[in-house]
């Protein structure tokens, strides 16, 4: 559909003209027709936790009662396991840290939104404490040296380089 037909699709449908749209995934984008009730989203296991969240995100939005029908095809242990998340909570802070924990974070510095995170030693999860600790240091040790040009620093801004050159670009952006 060109953007001129979608725009009429949703405008019918948010008017009422129409009373059932069918959809992919990228109709999540913008809808917010408040009289939305019921969204069955097929082949549930295929999407991610986020992406679950936000389409059920967009029924119930008015006063009536709402319905996100997960219908899951062929749920694996991990696909299946999404699913149960997603009727079990609403809470997208609980979702985020259990997709994470599915997923994998990625990578810190760079693009891999998912799988392992390379850490030598810890683990993201069991030592959150000690990484909040060091959150708080680095938030110090930048907020008087910003650019690591301290000669004390000198070791720890080459080690960083090393560590990252081929993503140093993705700092700059930051």
């Amino acid at each position: 559909m060109t953007q001129a037909e979608k725009e009429a699709v949703m405008a019918d449908f948010a008017t009422h003209k129409t009373d059932i749209l069918v959809a992919t995934p990228v109709i999540e984008v913008g809808i917010d027709v408040k009289n939305a009730t019921v969204m069955v989203i097929e082949n549930a296991e295929r999407f991610g936790l986020a992406s679950l969240h936000q389409l059920r995100g967009r029924v119930g939005r008015g006063e009536h009662e709402s319905y996100c029908v997960l219908v899951p095809q062929h749920a694996g242990s991990v696909a299946q396991e999404r699913v149960d998340i997603i009727c079990a909570t609403r809470d997208g802070f609980k979702i985020g840290e259990r997709d994470m924990q599915l997923r994998g974070p990625g990578e810190i510095l760079g693009t891999r939104q998912s799988g392992e995170l390379e850490l030598k030693a810890g683990d993201i999860f069991k030592d959150r404490d000690i990484l909040y600790q060091a959150i708080e240091d680095r938030d110090e040790l930048l907020s008087t040296d910003p650019g690591l040009v301290k000669p004390q620093h000198a070791l720890l801004r080459l080690k960083l380089r090393e560590l990252y050159e081929q993503n140093w670009h993705l700092i700059d952006l930051s």
